[in-house]
């Protein structure tokens, strides 16, 4: 009886070898090559710089961002704090600057201890070379500090399968109370 036991035990262990070495397997992309016919495995990885403003509205009349969830009265440094976002995004930091897209998305207070808002936001590229990709940031934004720095987490069209990061900076010598102009540095890796 302890032989069959140990018999299907040890068949068991072999299916579960088997089944796991399906996951760990890695799938290649196959593009053409230019030097023949026949497919061969080649990837182009590009990197791109990007530099861009986008603009947080914050008038009655068109806001381009809307608080979302409110802070309890009894919670220190507005934790909790959530809003949307719909920004614009410009070559330059004037806002009548050429538009190139939209900065969607949600950030929000998450610390306890000082300024430090998450960020998901999606850059939707509309005009210029980008028109139709768009990347993907996802981090911790210490907005207290200059030159921080966000991961970029993924991206669409042109930026598929990226990665990379932004540093970015707000600029309060030309922000006013309804216009917060935020400047963004995106190195990203891309296929």
């Amino acid at each position: 009886m302890a032989l069959i036991l140990r018999s299907i035990f040890f068949l068991m262990s072999l299916n579960l070898i088997s089944t796991n070495e399906a996951f760990s397997k890695q799938s290649h992309i196959m593009l053409p090559s230019s030097s023949s016919s026949s497919l061969e495995y080649q990837r182009t990885e590009k990197v791109t710089n990007l530099h861009f403003y986008y603009h947080d509205i914050k008038n009655k009349n068109n806001p381009t961002i809307v608080q979302i969830v409110n802070t309890p009265k009894n919670v220190p440094n507005e934790f909790g704090s959530t809003y949307v976002m719909d920004d614009e995004i410009t070559e330059g930091p004037e806002m009548n600057s050429k538009h190139i897209g939209r900065a969607q998305g949600l950030f929000g207070q998450a610390s306890l201890h000082g300024i430090g808002m998450f960020m998901l936001t999606n850059f939707v590229f509309t005009n210029g070379t980008y028109a139709g990709s768009t990347l993907s940031m996802l981090g911790m934004n210490p907005v207290s500090e200059q030159n921080r720095e966000l991961p970029i987490v993924g991206g669409t069209g042109m930026f598929r399968f990226a990665r990379g990061y932004a540093i970015a900076n707000s600029l309060y010598s030309i922000s006013s109370p309804d216009n917060f102009v935020m400047e963004y540095n995106i190195t990203v890796y891309h296929l």
